[in-house]
């Protein structure tokens, strides 16, 4: 099945989930790298102009990731139906994509490892590389799952929906 294919036959509720995450996720990086400028967080450092777009591409690709957990149809819940787990790449790249965009002297994980001026001449420039590797790996989950949801359906197993005797 193709991308295209697979897209055309997601019902409105998938579009609402992946809208709903996209949003979500938009915030839970934004705000506390100080993308968005609010008086609970800060930045020592201005936000560089290359760390918008992958933000948006993140979460817009996040939103779709989790469209792809939510069920076509409540029957399909019901019966189990669908691929499960949850992707790992997806996952990693949510989170590269928060460590990508932030301040490099505002992670403390970049901190305790190299310092203020460690953070700005190591991290710093791989910011760009981990934007890039969170899209691909948000892109690869998605891609993956949203083409291959129909090919192995989960069986309906019988202990989990009968009653006992049944």
């Amino acid at each position: 099945m193709t991308l295209t294919a697979a897209l055309s036959q997601w019902p409105a509720r998938r579009w609402f989930a992946a809208a709903a995450a996209s949003a979500l996720t938009y915030l839970v990086v934004a705000v506390p790298t100080d993308l968005i400028d609010t008086p609970s967080f800060s930045r020592e450092i201005p936000p560089t102009w290359w760390a918008y777009p992958p933000l948006g591409i993140t979460a817009v690709l996040t939103g779709l990731l989790v469209a792809t957990y939510v069920a076509r149809s409540p029957v399909d819940e019901l019966q189990g139906e669908g691929i499960g787990g949850l992707s790992r790449f997806g996952a990693a790249g949510a989170v590269v994509s928060f460590f990508a965009v932030g301040c490099p002297v505002c992670n403390k994980l970049a901190l305790l490892t190299l310092g203020t001026s460690g953070a700005l001449q190591y991290f710093a420039p791989i910011q760009p590389f981990l934007a890039a590797a969170s899209v691909i790996m948000l892109g690869w989950a998605f891609l993956k799952r949203a083409v291959s949801e129909d090919r192995c359906p989960v069986p309906l197993t019988r202990s989990a929906h009968s009653a006992p005797g049944g």
